[in-house]
C-alpha cells in the first residue's frame, strides 16, 4: 500500500497539507496510508529543510508549500 507522509511540526499549514493529501486520495479513488511526521529529526532524514513537505512511499515530492489535491494527485502512484 502507498504511504503519503506529511512532514512538518504540526503549524496550518502542515494540517492543511494533509487534508489536501487526504482529499486528493479520495478524488483519485486511490487506498494509501497517511502519516504525519512532526519530529524534526525525522523530517531532516528526507533532506527537508522547509515545511511543510510530503512525500510519497519515502520519496519527497513538495517542499515548503501546500500543495493542492491536483497537484497531489499528478504524483501519486497508478
Amino acid at each position: 500500500m502507498t504511504k503519503i507522509q506529511i512532514l512538518g511540526t504540526g503549524c496550518r499549514k502542515c494540517l492543511a497539507l494533509k487534508e489536501n493529501a487526504e482529499s486528493a486520495l479520495k478524488q483519485a479513488n486511490v487506498e494509501a496510508e497517511v502519516e504525519k511526521i512532526e519530529d524534526i529529526n525525522e523530517i531532516v532524514k528526507y533532506g527537508v529543510m522547509s515545511t511543510p513537505a510530503l512525500a510519497i512511499d519515502g520519496q519527497v515530492k513538495f517542499v515548503g508549500k501546500i500543495a493542492s489535491p491536483d497537484e497531489i494527485i499528478q504524483v501519486l502512484p497508478q
